[in-house]
């Protein structure tokens, strides 16, 4: 019933201005309004509402993330903004933060994963299949 209906994706923030700052400024989503309730931003064709809310607990696991075609590009990309990407210490993940999954068949490496947070702890994260 949902499989051919459009994807919205919502994340938590207790500031609007500076959630506004960083997603727009420096991931580069395209700014489409901004109210009382929300921050909505288009995220090539994804519609992203950014709920202010007063107050919340941010997760430990990913809660938005997007595939790219070339992780080592947006890394350096982004690095070069100021985002901090985490380092959880796993095997196979480098220096700069990103992990290279286990591949199902051990021929070669699976999915490559960064991981970096929002101004509100938000975990984020970038994904090269």
């Amino acid at each position: 019933m949902l499989g051919a209906a459009k994807l919205a994706a919502f994340v938590p923030t207790t500031d609007g201005q500076r959630a506004k700052a960083f997603y727009v400024d420096v991931l580069g989503l395209r700014f489409v309004s901004d109210d009382q309730f929300a921050l909505v931003l288009d995220a090539n064709g994804i519609t992203v509402r950014v709920s202010k809310v007063r107050e919340f607990t941010p997760q430990q696991f990913t809660v938005l993330g997007w595939e790219v075609a070339d992780i080592e590009k947006v890394v350096t990309e982004l690095s070069a903004k100021g985002i901090t990407f985490e380092k959880f210490g796993l095997p196979g993940q480098d220096d700069r933060g990103i992990w290279t999954a286990p591949s199902v068949d051990n021929a070669t490496g699976g999915a490559r994963v960064a991981w970096f947070k929002d101004p509100d702890g938000n975990v984020l994260s970038v994904t090269q299949f």
